[in-house]
């Protein structure tokens, strides 16, 4: 299976992951979803599998612009609201490996990952 990196093209930390993909030969398909969104069931299995907290852009500037009412009392479900709405609060990249996710970029996880 070729792995799914999951980001925006923009992103300076999914452009490092993709060129370390791209230096070590490891092919993958991309999937914008600023441009093409991504599907709650799939966003809601992220979320079951490695946690809303992970997936949650808190220190990104379109969470902290949320209002106050917004931010309170997050769980799964108001989480996946706001990943959905604004897909650009997901952080990113999201890499899927098939039987696994590995959310944000570390050359050292990569490298263990494609082994």
């Amino acid at each position: 299976m070729t792995a799914t990196m999951y980001g925006i093209k923009n992103c300076d930390t999914v452009a490092k992951a993709r060129k370390w993909l791209e230096d070590h030969g490891q092919a993958y398909d991309f999937h914008d979803y600023k441009t093409a969104g991504i599907d709650r069931a799939r966003l809601e299995g992220w979320v079951e599998e490695l946690g809303w907290e992970v997936l949650l852009n808190r220190a990104g500037t379109t969470f902290r612009k949320l209002d106050e009412a917004d931010k309170r009392d997050l769980d799964a479900a108001k989480a996946v609201d706001l990943m959905l709405a604004q897909p650009s609060m997901i952080k990113r990249p999201v890499l899927d490996l098939g039987d696994r996710r590995l959310v944000g970029f570390k050359p050292d996880l990569y490298a263990a990952a494609f082994g």
